[in-house]
């Protein structure tokens, strides 16, 4: 093994970064970017058990951490689901690594200062977001027909995608696929769905 005190630290920010990228990817589907780069962070923290020994019981609040997370995304309006994700994920982050002689490898300062971090993330941007999807449109979807937007994420002709228009971000169809990115003008509505069309720009003379 090498025997670094830093290695430790690094693969536990690692890990807690790969655990917040995680929790936004759920929250912002479908741009394949926080994915990645979960998917990255979390491989490296893996990878790390095969050099700094891992506590195979820390291996239960992350999973705690993890279901907590899920029932929060279906009781959006109590916080005490994501409270609870937030600490289990920190808990088990921060003893996963441990020495070779025994104890947590990582500096117990870190991981003060990480877990707070975490349970100020969960709760501020994590909680933020998840009240903005379950709260509805302020405005009437009607007064955005015609009104030019972007598409935020892509839309198919089989899946919906999301578009921001009039201040607000709303769910989205199309008769064609629209890339992320593209203007997009409102052409109708079904209920609080909008139906877009790609909106071509002028052509210059």
């Amino acid at each position: 093994m090498l025997d670094s005190p830093l290695l430790p630290n690094l693969l536990y920010l690692s890990l807690v970064a790969g655990l917040w990228l995680s929790a936004l990817a759920v929250l912002s589907p479908g741009t394949g970017v926080y994915e990645l780069l979960a998917v990255l962070a979390l491989g490296l923290a893996g990878l790390g058990t095969r050099v700094v020994p891992p506590n195979p019981w820390a291996l239960i609040p992350l999973a705690l951490g993890a279901g907590f997370y899920v029932v929060s995304l279906r009781r959006r309006q109590e916080g005490i689901w994501l409270g609870l994700s937030a600490l289990m994920l920190s808990a088990g982050s921060a003893f996963l690594f441990r020495r070779e002689g025994g104890g947590p490898a990582v500096n117990s300062w870190l991981a003060l200062l990480t877990t707070g971090m975490t349970l100020a993330y969960f709760w501020v941007v994590v909680r933020q977001s998840l009240a903005s999807q379950t709260a509805g449109p302020s405005i009437d979807p009607g007064k955005v027909l015609g009104q030019v937007g972007e598409v935020r994420t892509a839309i198919t002709p089989e899946d919906m995608g999301s578009v921001y228009v009039g201040g607000e971000l709303w769910s989205a169809r199309a008769r064609t696929a629209i890339p992320a990115g593209s203007p997009v003008r409102v052409a109708g509505r079904e209920g609080l769905i909008l139906i877009v069309e790609k909106e071509e720009p002028p052509v210059s003379q």
